[in-house]
């Protein structure tokens, strides 16, 4: 699994999602170190919450919707 994560300092939700994804060895972007505010909303024009999260080329959300998505496309033994 091909997961990226855009992430920034001091957000709690963020950190959860690297923990819960650490297994996958994800790809971590950090907002004002690897990107800037103005290229985040071109990426995710829609976004309204840190971090945005991509799986397999798919942009998944925030982290609650990491854990629908966790829920329902993985198995199990994998939580």
């Amino acid at each position: 699994m091909n997961v990226v994560i855009y992430s920034k300092n001091n957000c709690v939700f963020c950190n959860k999602a690297k923990i819960r994804l650490k297994k996958y060895n994800p790809k971590i972007h950090m907002l004002d170190k690897d990107y800037t505010r103005n290229e985040f909303f071109k990426m995710f024009p829609n976004a309204k919450t840190f971090p945005q999260i991509i799986i397999d080329n798919k942009n998944i959300g925030g982290y609650h919707e990491l854990e629908k998505w966790l829920a329902f496309n993985l198995p199990e033994e994998d939580f």
